[in-house]
């Protein structure tokens, strides 16, 4: 393998960052087990077909991402002081590890590759997927990308919110059974909520660095001290939400959502303490993956438990 293709094989997987792949997958396993405890459905193939798209508009988006952050100045802004493992995006450009026109590729191919999956669902699937597909490749690309860039405009954190939430759960529950359900968008809200708040706390880090390139996402408009609040009010109403669930559903196992709380108590201490201490603060945002983790695997038991009740 000569040099430039070991650098381009390695630029792209530090882009497509596998390790972040967990964002989705939680959604897309709590999506099926909710579809199985509902009707008793679970289809493997289609499963794998649709977690293969799911992660090329994942990597997709992070490459759209590195070409805008880079463009602005954000990537270039952060300095290595600031840098941890959960922000600062995927330094492939700075790194030297991609140019511009090799990301550009990259966004091109992965989202062509996720299209063409989403038209082989609908043709020998589910056509009811479309609207839910074209959604999510949208909010994706105009997550950074202009005229929209909805991440530089305050709206980062709801597209997240809504792309890793609602439009995963729903569209993996209407691969599965055929159709949408109201219950699966309420199932989907706690996914929606934990995974802005991932986002959230990830965004402390890059905080100057966003202001300088006046990527104006709503931590940089509260400034961080009133950004712990939200944080901690983020936890609040996922954890209200499981409550809600579990009346709503009629299953009690929805409250197993609960065991996180001591996590979350613990990251909003963290960064209550520590939001300008960098080094300190990166524990806040291993709990906050650490919660989103456990959350997902108490949401899959309460929906497959459901089926029993």
């Amino acid at each position: 393998m000569n040099a430039d293709v070991r650098r381009v094989w390695q630029g792209f997987w530090q882009l497509a960052d596998p390790k972040i792949w967990i964002a989705s997958t939680v959604p897309m396993v709590v999506g099926a087990a909710f579809a199985f405890g509902s009707t008793g459905r679970f289809d493997l193939y289609w499963f794998i077909v649709a977690l293969i798209a799911v992660y090329c508009i994942e990597i997709g988006k992070n490459a759209v991402n590195e070409w805008v952050d880079y463009k602005s100045g954000v990537d270039r802004f952060i300095t290595p002081d600031k840098r941890t493992p959960f922000s600062g995006g995927k330094k492939t450009i700075v790194d030297g590890k991609l140019t511009l026109p090799e990301v550009v590729m990259i966004a091109v191919v992965t989202f062509a590759v996720a299209c063409g999956i989403g038209l082989y669902i609908m043709f020998f699937k589910e056509m009811g997927i479309f609207w839910i597909g074209i959604a999510g490749v949208l909010l994706s690309i105009f997550y950074s990308l202009p005229p929209f860039k909805l991440a530089y405009r305050g709206l980062g954190e709801v597209t997240v919110g809504l792309t890793f939430g609602p439009l995963i759960v729903l569209g993996i529950y209407c691969l599965q059974t055929g159709r949408v359900d109201l219950s699966a968008l309420w199932v989907s809200i706690p996914i929606g909520i934990l995974i802005a708040n991932v986002l959230w706390i990830n965004q402390f880090p890059d905080y100057e660095a966003d202001a300088q390139g006046n990527k104006r996402n709503w931590l940089v408009r509260l400034g961080k001290e009133k950004g712990v609040k939200v944080f901690a009010l983020l936890f609040l109403a996922a954890y209200l939400w499981f409550i809600l669930l579990a009346v709503i559903l009629r299953n009690p196992f929805w409250l197993l959502g609960l065991v996180s709380v001591p996590l979350a108590v613990r990251a909003v201490k963290v960064a209550g303490q520590y939001y300008n201490d960098i080094p300190r603060l990166t524990e806040a945002n291993l709990r906050m993956v650490q919660v989103y983790q456990l959350t997902g695997l108490t949401m899959t038991v309460a929906a497959i438990l459901g089926r029993f009740i």
